[in-house]
């Protein structure tokens, strides 16, 4: 067990370094004056080569691909002796603490550095962590409503197999799963916010927390996340229906259920007592991908309901081309990713011994 963890977790490394890789270098083709981006257009020569020195825009590719990589790692290495060095240890940048040091370099272990926003001056870090608990609330809350709910018609719709429910049902998870999030919520916040206001009394825009109508302050509104929340967990909600009714129809059909229907046991004790704990091992699969997919996928559902996350702050970047709030929300995306399918792995190989041999 113990190997095959080790093996997963250096997959887990090996494809964290190529999404780093990607990111890193497709970022540095691109167009655009990180240093004017910062300064202005009427900043002077000096200020423009100090910025580059800073960023590391001075030095070749390749070393700059290694600077990257060093912030990135939890434990680097610094020349904390020459303040124009590429790799010096500026306390501004890094929260560390020292490990040794050898004649001018130092190792330390430290927060991985994201470098700092071309607009706003702020570490990227600080940006994304102000900003992801909003997203991950957003994320949870969708999976959890597309879990709930999806088991449960799934179950549903597997025992009235043949009726004209199941036909409805397909019908239903076809156009869930084709839908493209962001017409699903301009629907739905044209429908519910705007045509239907006066019954649901949902806003069409709003994040967590509203300024109120004197702007003295801010105030919890948890309403302004139902509208997203639910536009973003239709189309995890359409996949769980489908896959609960199919594996529970499959497992329905096998030996041991034969068994329990000739002992006399009802229907409902054979499906949740025996059949629907073995039907729901693909269904966790899934929730455990769409789970991390949807960090992704809020971007278009936030910047439609305007609230307040990871989506936004992307948005925002984009539009300003500020390359390195890009960057991080992508690398934390996939990190989050890659985390989670590790997990999985792990948790699947503790409930199936067979995995490990895989």
């Amino acid at each position: 067990m113990l190997s095959f963890i080790i093996k997963r977790l250096f997959y887990g490394l090996l494809v964290l370094l190529g999404v780093i890789t990607v990111v890193f270098f497709l970022f540095s083709v691109l167009p655009g004056d990180p240093a004017r981006m910062m300064l202005g257009q009427r900043a002077d020569i000096a200020s423009v080569e100090a910025i580059n020195r800073d960023l590391g825009l001075d030095q070749p590719l390749s070393k700059q691909y290694i600077g990257f990589l060093n912030d990135l790692s939890p434990i680097s290495v610094h020349n904390h002796v020459n303040q124009k060095s590429f790799w010096y240890l500026d306390k501004s940048k890094y929260d560390y603490v020292k490990l040794f040091s050898v004649d001018q370099q130092t190792y330390v272990f430290k927060k991985p550095y994201l470098r700092r926003s071309y607009q706003s001056k702020r570490k990227v870090s600080d940006i994304l962590l102000e900003a992801f608990p909003k997203t991950m609330l957003l994320a949870s809350v969708s999976i959890l409503f597309a879990t709930l709910l999806g088991i449960l018609i799934g179950i549903f719709v597997a025992i009235k197999k043949n009726k004209f429910i199941e036909k409805l049902t397909l019908v239903f998870s076809v156009l869930g799963m084709s839908i493209p999030s962001f017409f699903a919520a301009i629907l739905f916040a044209w429908v519910f916010a705007f045509v239907l206001v006066e019954y649901t009394g949902l806003n069409m825009f709003g994040s967590l927390y509203t300024v109120d109508d004197f702007g003295e302050g801010e105030f919890l509104s948890l309403k302004n996340l139902i509208l997203p929340a639910v536009t973003l967990g239709i189309r995890p909600l359409a996949i769980v229906v489908e896959l609960t009714r199919s594996s529970l129809i499959e497992v329905m059909s096998q030996d041991y259920i034969r068994t329990a229907k000739a002992k006399g046991l009802s229907k409902y004790r054979i499906v949740f007592g025996h059949a629907l704990k073995n039907a729901l091992n693909p269904v966790l699969t899934a929730i455990s991908g769409w789970f991390a997919s949807l960090m992704a996928g809020a971007v278009f559902v936030e910047y439609v309901f305007d609230w307040k996350g990871v989506g936004i702050v992307i948005v925002d970047a984009l539009e300003k081309y500020d390359f390195p709030v890009i960057m991080g929300a992508v690398l934390m995306i996939s990190i989050l990713l890659v985390i989670i399918n590790i997990l999985v792995d792990i948790i699947y190989a503790f409930l199936d011994p067979r995995i490990r041999l895989t």
